[in-house]
């Protein structure tokens, strides 16, 4: 069974944080429990964690090529692990353990997400006859068994599961897409992409832990739907992310909203695409005294990634609130509900140096890193801090009220790319998109919306000369051809605002597209309208 992640990526703690990463030379059965246990307790929501075994680790880092283990004892190690979680923890519990051959070497892989039914305890000592039991938890990178007042608190987590990773009986394993899980394993680089197609799509959805239960009664978990369903917002309602320009400020009578829903990755990614080309632009300052120009943008996309990225992440997907981004000609502000843990202070926020001591939604986090969206474990805070800083901007402002109902990032324009509202309309010639159908001048296909605007860049791209898809991504700030523009791509042919370079192969791994007739007249009035020459 393979992992949904890439192993060399795990292997190195590219994705992995080091202290979900337990590497072990050989088989310990006691010392391997321990850490077993602390990963399934998972102390602060953190998604639990891996062992590796067979692996030597030296100075925190892995030593490769792996040690490895005895072929001939892999099966014995499983049966034990099994046994384990059978009658030396309580409650029961069963890691995922994967097999792996690395540099021709043999080495276990056990795979320990959050448990829930938390928390849980281990024999202390080997043997049937012992009946003592530990309470374990990670601290940094170590096991440690959990005494005083950390025992106290792990007690108090007793029966709760972080919202991301309950089951979600409202919904069925087929509200799962296998499209959008394949399009998944395949941009993280997963071993399980090459079965993702054949596979059953309960087996699959529990391959990736998004679907639990028994046989005749499995159901997705709530982080399954977030990320591979289509509409999640049927499921978790205003889960959205609502990006609102107000021309005259935010005191003013005009104001255009444009609202992105989808899968979290889609709806983060379009989001943060149609604020680049909408209201980003880079103001280049010439000096009399030298001949270097200073080059700076109005709001760094670095800090604005972070900040909506973050608000995705840690906001409640109870609360029927969306993620604001508020745009003004003097700030940007990125709005979300509820506020942080009540661990964070706001003093410490401020200085970049605040830890949240427990995460809201572990799997969220743990598939977003996958993705290179995030990189967990409080970082988003000092590079907001050090993009800003970069760009010559003067200093963000955090701040949520006395009971953490909202978090609140403010981004103030650089001092000297003070833009005029019709300046920020003509960034690209992207501004807000006309909302129907009979605007578009496409009677049956490419719709309003987000298509619309991922169209007109298309568009605007071709005009320069032909692309394939993968070239349109990369220009979309993707890192490969998704599902969603791939359906764009087959709509614009087919309306014939494009036209592939080899009519005769459509799927050619050689396919170009370059702009139709057609399409150069729509978009040439679109421009018309915007006043773009």
């Amino acid at each position: 069974m393979p992992l949904p992640i890439n192993i060399s990526d795990l292997l190195h703690g590219r994705t992995v944080e080091g202290e979900r990463l337990e590497f072990k030379r050989g088989w310990n059965p006691l010392d391997t429990l321990h850490t077993i246990c602390a990963f399934a307790n998972d102390f602060h929501n953190l998604g639990g964690g891996y062992i590796i075994l067979g692996v030597e680790e030296k100075n925190g880092r892995p030593v490769l090529p792996p040690a490895g283990l005895n072929p001939d004892s892999l099966d014995a190690i499983q049966k034990q692990l099994l046994n384990l979680g059978s009658n030396a923890m309580q409650p029961s519990y069963h890691p995922i353990v994967i097999p792996y051959i690395i540099s021709e070497r043999n080495i276990l892989i056990v795979w320990v997400p959050g448990g829930p039914t938390r928390p849980y305890k281990a024999k202390l000592t080997p043997g049937k006859s012992n009946r003592e039991y530990g309470y374990f938890i990670r601290k940094g990178s170590s096991t440690v068994r959990a005494k005083g007042p950390d025992e106290t608190e792990l007690l108090s987590l007793a029966a709760t599961v972080p919202f991301d990773d309950r089951l979600n009986q409202r919904a069925s394993v087929e509200d799962l897409s296998r499209e959008l899980i394949l399009d998944f394993l395949q941009e993280v680089g997963s071993d399980l992409a090459a079965d993702a197609s054949t596979l059953p799509l309960l087996e699959l959805g529990r391959q990736m832990h998004i679907v639990e239960g028994p046989e005749e009664a499995s159901f997705p978990l709530n982080v399954g739907l977030l990320f591979f369903n289509a509409e999640p917002h049927r499921f978790f309602p205003v889960t959205q992310i609502d990006v609102v320009w107000f021309p005259d400020g935010p005191g003013g009578d005009k104001f255009t909203e444009k609202i992105f829903r989808g899968p979290l990755p889609r709806m983060i990614r379009e989001s943060l695409n149609y604020i680049r080309r909408n209201y980003l632009n880079e103001t280049v300052i010439k000096h009399p005294d030298r001949a270097e120009a200073t080059r700076v943008d109005n709001f760094p996309y670095e800090a604005i990634e972070e900040a909506v990225v973050n608000a995705v992440y840690h906001r409640s997907y109870e609360e029927r609130e969306p993620v604001e981004v508020r745009i003004t000609p003097e700030d940007l502000v990125v709005l979300s509900y509820p506020g942080p843990d009540r661990s964070v202070r706001l003093e410490q926020l401020r200085m970049g140096r605040a830890i949240p001591r427990r995460y809201r939604n572990r799997r969220i986090g743990e598939f977003l890193k996958e993705l290179d969206l995030t990189e967990g474990r409080a970082t988003g805070i000092p590079k907001i801090l050090r993009a800003l800083k970069d760009n010559g901007s003067p200093p963000p402002e955090f701040d949520f009220d006395e009971d953490h109902t909202y978090f609140l990032v403010r981004l103030h324009v650089h001092p000297e790319a003070v833009q005029t509202t019709d300046d920020i309309s003509r960034v690209s010639g992207l501004e807000s998109m006309p909302r129907s159908k009979a605007e578009l001048g496409v009677e049956s296909g490419v719709e309003s919306g987000v298509e619309s605007e991922m169209a007109i860049a298309i568009l605007t791209y071709l005009q320069k000369g032909a692309l394939g898809k993968k070239d349109m991504a990369e220009r979309l700030g993707k890192v490969k051809p998704s599902r969603y523009l791939n359906d764009l791509v087959r709509k614009m042919v087919s309306n014939e605002l494009i036209k592939p370079t080899i009519p005769d192969k459509p799927t050619s791994s050689l396919q170009k597209y370059r702009i139709a007739d057609k399409g150069r007249a729509w978009l040439s009035e679109i421009q018309k309208r915007q006043g773009v020459s």
